[in-house]
């Protein structure tokens, strides 16, 4: 599924800014927001394509 794929890109690309954004880098911080809204967003793509599959069945 490739909505799933695309979950797991963004969730990846987002792990060095969150270490950076522990570390105290308030720029790093600003960038996780606006990624964990992507990934909010990629995530009720993957829930509603599963609605979708189990709606067909």
């Amino acid at each position: 599924m490739q909505e799933y794929e695309d979950l797991k890109v963004l969730v990846d690309e987002i792990e060095a800014d969150i270490n950076k954004a522990e570390g105290g880098n308030k720029a790093a911080g600003t960038r996780v927001r606006k990624q964990m809204q992507k990934i909010k967003q990629a995530a009720q793509s993957v829930r509603n394509r599963i609605l979708e599959i189990r709606s067909t069945d």
